[in-house]
């Protein structure tokens, strides 16, 4: 039995849904509508649990063996939330927000101690579903945080479940300190303050799903994504914006990029990964919300 802190569930053909902290439920995962108060929302996800309501949550996908993983600290705040594909041993998402309350920079990054795993085993994901041994070391491939760790420095206990292994893709290096740093950046610290935001809501990966979007898979079984994406949401005062980056892995330095070029609506988004983004807005704020971006909101210019 995991801990309670953690809430973990495994999707499967079976439409059995798998509660490790607390017994089962069964649910219908290919639809759901949402009529609660009034609010239309045809495409939100099941209210199973608590967390899968919440607004930096895309759509669960449904199908095969998938493990949603919620990672909590001790206080019982929602770190983050991943979604594991068991039979690729590969996560296809990280999901998490950014405001007030867990920015600050309490703490500096985490190493490990002595004889201890940089990139520990994700606790709440079943040993026949990872690899044996980290799949990184000695690939060429750099361990790609998807939630940063720079995001999470307001708690000892937060930064480390940044490395569990469940929440890395590997990145070429130009890529990962490169282009890729600089969007992070962008959401990190351009987007991430008060004046800008009251909430991000932010979901990230790589591309694990079309042969056609897959760059390579290792002799260990490690697929490496051909395009990698962030899908994110601001709310504040004046209401909601969005918009989508769409990247293509290259091993190149891309860094002095305009990354106003990458940029896409969540509807071209959604199109592009086959990942329903955003799915528990309402109808309504959503349909708006998704459909356009205007970059100059952003403090994007060419």
């Amino acid at each position: 039995m995991h801990t309670p802190r953690h809430l973990l569930w495994l999707l499967a053909t079976s439409l059995l849904l798998f509660a490790c902290s607390e017994g089962s439920n069964t649910f219908d995962p290919t639809g759901y509508e949402n009529s609660h108060s009034g609010i239309r929302n045809d495409n939100a996800n099941p209210t199973t649990r608590a967390e899968y309501s919440r607004l930096e949550m895309p759509h669960i996908k449904g199908d095969a063996l998938n493990l949603v993983v919620v990672h909590t600290t001790s206080n019982k705040d929602v770190n983050y939330i991943l979604e594991w594909d068991c039979m690729k041993k590969s996560q296809r998402w990280s999901c998490y927000t950014l405001n007030r309350a867990n920015s600050p920079k309490n703490v500096s990054r985490w190493y490990a101690s002595k004889g201890e795993s940089q990139y520990p085993k994700d606790p709440d994901i079943p040993s026949q579903y990872m690899f044996a041994d980290d799949p990184y070391y000695g690939s060429g491939y750099d361990h790609g945080h998807i939630l940063p760790s720079y995001d999470r420095l307001n708690s000892r206990e937060a930064n480390i479940q940044t490395f569990y292994l469940s929440n890395m893709q590997p990145q070429r290096n130009k890529f990962n300190a490169g282009l890729w740093l600089k969007m992070e950046n962008m959401v990190s610290s351009t987007w991430n303050t008060n004046a800008f935001r009251d909430t991000l809501y932010v979901c990230k990966g790589g591309t694990i799903d079309q042969p056609s979007q897959i760059l390579g898979t290792m002799k260990n079984g490690l697929i490496v994504p051909r395009y990698f994406f962030m899908a994110i949401l601001c709310k504040n005062s004046q209401g909601y914006k969005a918009l989508g980056f769409w990247v293509e892995h290259l091993n190149e330095d891309r860094s002095g990029d305009n990354i106003i070029n990458y940029v896409v609506s969540i509807d071209e988004l959604e199109q592009k990964t086959g990942i329903d983004f955003f799915c528990n807005l309402p109808d309504d704020v959503e349909e708006t919300t998704e459909k356009v971006v205007y970059p100059v909101a952003w403090s994007l210019r060419q």
